[in-house]
């Protein structure tokens, strides 16, 4: 599998930079590696529901009632990258404010995408579309040109799309309930009109 320092050799290799042996060497392409190497992740894990970082979650209700508004607020995990469900009906109103979602229960499971850190964990897909974000990033810096980083921010786009389907596909997929002004819309629509 793969490590932060492999990850990030792999973007210096779409760069046409050298090497690095860790995170920490006091080389220009280790600190910038360093610098960025822990928030362009968490942006391409925000990016998709990948699989690998997905989690289920009973929240605990916080003793502190929201001002106005809602009745309740839960705390998010410490891990909470990007909320992708909840267990209330699809009518129930919630807001994320903070580190709180804001609603009206007494009891809140949530699905949700978890910053995983160890690339052990990773999808090799992923790593891929990380390493290739990363590469986006730093071109400018390393290599002194605009047109690479563009060409790797695209490069990253490829990567995500394709990593996006094949991910997708490693489930049964979501029943999806038509509600009254879609029906009525393909009612209009086989109509002719």
């Amino acid at each position: 599998m793969a490590s932060e320092v492999q990850v990030c050799n792999l973007a210096l290799a779409k760069i046409g930079d050298q090497q690095i042996i860790s995170l920490t060497e006091n080389s220009k392409a280790g600190r910038l590696c360093n610098l960025v190497y822990a928030s362009m992740r968490d942006a391409v894990l925000r990016s998709h529901p990948w699989n690998f970082a997905v989690a289920r979650q009973a929240l605990a209700l916080d003793s502190t009632a929201p001002a106005y508004e809602f009745t309740s607020q839960f705390a998010l995990p410490v891990d909470f990258l990007r909320l992708l469900k909840t267990d209330m009906v699809d009518t129930a109103k919630f807001v994320l404010e903070g580190k709180y979602i804001l609603c009206d229960a007494d009891t809140l499971i949530i699905k949700y995408i978890r910053q995983e850190t160890d690339p052990e964990a990773f999808d090799f897909l992923f790593i891929e579309t990380l390493a290739a974000r990363i590469a986006a990033e730093l071109a400018i810096s390393l290599a002194d040109s605009r047109t690479m980083s563009v060409d790797l921010f695209n490069l990253y786009g490829t990567k995500l799309s394709e990593a996006r389907t094949v991910d997708a596909t490693e489930g049964t997929p979501d029943d999806i309930t038509a509600d009254t002004w879609l029906n009525s819309r393909i009612s209009f629509v086989g109509t002719g009109v």
